[in-house]
């Protein structure tokens, strides 16, 4: 868990001491929108690498990750809405209306907001396991919108977008192929 703040740390380390340069509130998003990202991309491999690695015990980290990409998305919202939009709800609204990105990020962001809450064991009890997975698969379209999101975003270089879209299709490429044997093989566990 400590590792999960370093990235924070290293920012408002640079922040204190004028490092974020000439436009810090956009390198500030940029660099938690990132985070985010990757922290979730890090969520979803963990079900093929306990799979392929035979390490039923990576399951334990998934909530854990899960819960730092939605910290860092909430991070980043709050920094969009806080310091580039002074909290103008007006503003805000105006934005996500105006430019798709805002709003595939929003979208992003609220369809993460019911699976932080239901992360604990006590909502997988009070849902039953079947309807806290299917809530759950959610995660595979808010990843789908946050790779989108970066994508509309970034104007001329679109290098780490790809490379985030690339990884995405990668890991959810492995759960089609693996839903389809399971599918042939009648259902049985691997």
């Amino acid at each position: 868990m400590v590792n999960a703040v370093v990235p924070l740390g290293v920012l408002a380390w640079e922040a204190e001491r004028a490092g974020l340069g000439a436009n810090p509130i956009e390198l500030f998003l940029h660099a938690t929108g990132s985070i985010t990202l990757l922290t979730l991309l890090a969520t979803l491999a963990i079900t093929p690498a306990r799979r392929l690695f035979d390490a039923p015990s990576l399951g334990k980290l998934r909530r854990l990750l899960g819960l730092v990409a939605f910290g860092y998305a909430l991070i980043h919202l709050a920094t969009y809405a806080a310091f580039d939009q002074l909290l103008q709800l007006d503003v805000i609204v105006a934005d996500v209306w105006e430019r798709p990105f805002i709003a595939a990020g929003m979208a992003a962001f609220f369809l993460m907001v019911p699976l932080a809450v239901t992360s604990t064991d006590g909502w997988i009890r009070r849902l039953g396991g079947t309807k806290w997975r299917k809530l759950h698969r959610r995660v595979y379209l808010l990843a789908i919108l946050g790779v989108v999101h970066y994508f509309m975003l970034v104007k001329v270089d679109t290098t780490r977008p790809f490379l985030f879209a690339a990884v995405l299709a990668v890991l959810l490429g492995y759960r089609v192929v693996h839903a389809l044997r399971q599918r042939r093989s009648g259902g049985q566990r691997e």
